[in-house]
């Protein structure tokens, strides 16, 4: 499936020109995925679901955890990995976030049209896709080295947010 759903203007959404698009490669826990949509949703983000996923939409646990706004998410969804990288290039500059990535979230200048993708919960990005992507992986530094990653929704809402205050304005 491609379509881009711009930010609702009344709902405040991304500053102009800026178009930030987050994707969450088969995501297994709905919480998470409901959690990561409203984060989208309150800062004017697309968000972008890559199957196989974890979990049904219709699920009750992602339209709990997305609140009353789960409708207006709109989420994208992709038959797989292959469809969504073939429509990179015409949503924005990639970002694949790992914790093993050598570069560190501060030391990115993200481009006013970014995409920010996660991998899944229990094992991150497929090791395919890092090795494809070698150049454009990123990491959310964490003091405590004996952790082995962030909460995802928790690593969308940082990187999210990261985004926009780079480009001075909030959502």
């Amino acid at each position: 499936m491609t379509r881009t759903v711009a930010p609702d203007p009344a709902g405040g959404g991304a500053p102009p020109g800026v178009s930030i698009h987050v994707a969450l490669v088969t995501p297994e826990i709905a919480w998470n995925t409901g959690n990561a949509g409203r984060t989208c949703l309150a800062a004017g983000a697309q968000l972008h679901l890559v199957r196989p996923l974890g979990f049904s939409l219709d699920e009750r646990e992602v339209r709990r955890a997305g609140v009353d706004y789960w409708p207006r998410v709109d989420p994208v969804v992709w038959d797989d990995l292959a469809a969504f990288e073939a429509a990179l290039p015409g949503l924005g500059e990639p970002y694949f976030f790992s914790a093993e990535a050598p570069r560190e979230l501060w030391d990115v200048s993200f481009p006013p049209q970014a995409v920010l993708v996660f991998g899944r919960e229990s094992g991150g990005l497929p090791d395919d896709v890092r090795a494809r992507h070698t150049g454009r992986m990123v990491c959310i530094p964490m003091a405590d080295t004996k952790m082995r990653s962030l909460n995802l929704s928790t690593a969308v809402a940082i990187a999210l947010y990261e985004v926009l205050r780079q480009h001075r304005r909030a959502p």
